[in-house]
């Protein structure tokens, strides 16, 4: 895809649940809970080329049941919160020495000039929630704990 925005974030920390079910989902359409296990969000919108992958046990059942309902958070908010977690993060990615590579495996391509839209936002911020408090890490401010 041309200038195509890509954030693919692999973290397999836990092995042990790779045959669970995928969950796929469209920017265009609406989410619907699943209640199997899933360990892939994927959202993507042809118009944007852009594509995000989540791949993390637990994470689709977490954001199903634990995180606050879509519209509960302003755009501003979640694209403010998302600069600040995601250039954390890629400076967690660039110093495997001080953070754990297992952990920070890849940088994110989020550039705040680019309209992603609620719905690319909403994932990418609730990702960085479960994340700091599944794995223990603060990646800046307060974060809410579910």
């Amino acid at each position: 895809m041309k200038n195509c925005f890509h954030i693919l974030i692999l973290l397999f920390t836990i092995i042990a649940c790779s045959t669970a079910s995928k969950n796929t989902v469209a920017a265009n359409s609406p989410v619907k809970p699943n209640s199997a296990v899933n360990d892939t969000v994927r959202i993507a919108n042809d118009s944007l080329e852009y594509e995000v992958i989540i791949i993390d046990n637990g994470f689709s059942t977490w954001l199903a049941s634990m995180a606050l309902p879509r519209n509960y958070y302003s755009l501003s908010y979640l694209e403010n919160k998302n600069y600040l977690y995601v250039t954390e993060w890629n400076n967690r990615v660039l110093q495997p020495q001080r953070y754990s590579p297992n952990l920070y495996e890849m940088t994110i391509d989020y550039q705040p000039n680019i309209h992603y839209g609620y719905e690319v936002n909403y994932l990418i911020y609730n990702y960085m929630i479960y994340f700091q408090n599944t794995y223990k890490q603060k990646l800046g401010g307060y974060v809410p704990i579910r």
